[in-house]
């Protein structure tokens, strides 16, 4: 049986090339200013006690560069999975569904705005909630009663907050 996924972060992919012709959006790089910022915030909070067994994220190219950021910056190096449902128009259901199958306590899932501010309303039991994540933000979800059930938000990080103004 699986382990219960007990604690959840939701990132919103950290700062990209703006969209302009000939760039695809699907295509859109992290800007090296961006990349830069990220990392210094994904050291913060694993100073201040994230740990990851697994990153989820997107398709899109920014979000896997994001995941890839994140799982060299941390300890452990946490795998990374692609997953489509974390792309736009993505389904919540599917998504819990697939992380509920996975062998880890403490997973990531990297997305897009405005997707990744309702997964986090949904995953707190408010599907109504809007919820704001800027570029490079991280939300804290503990999971008493496993995914699927409501959790509580225990802190929403910004860039802003962990890296100082871009």
């Amino acid at each position: 049986m699986p382990t219960l996924t007990t604690h959840l972060y939701i990132l919103r992919h950290a700062w990209a090339e703006e969209l302009a012709a000939g760039i695809d959006d699907h295509s859109r790089r992290l800007t090296k200013k961006g990349r830069k910022r990220f990392q210094k915030c994904v050291r913060h909070l694993q100073d201040a006690g994230m740990a990851i067994d697994l990153v989820a994220t997107s398709p899109l190219v920014r979000t896997r560069e994001t995941a890839e950021i994140l799982s060299a910056e941390l300890a452990n190096s946490p795998p990374i999975v692609v997953v489509d449902d974390l792309a736009p128009g993505g389904d919540w259901q599917s998504l819990v569904e697939w992380t509920i199958k996975q062998d880890a306590a403490r997973v990531a899932w990297v997305g897009h705005a405005p997707s990744v501010g309702r997964l986090v309303g949904l995953t707190i039991g408010d599907g109504s909630a809007a919820i704001r994540m800027q570029k490079g933000a991280v939300a804290s979800i503990c999971l008493d009663d496993g995914l699927g059930q409501p959790g509580e938000l225990e802190w929403l990080a910004t860039a802003d907050i962990l890296a100082g103004e871009a």
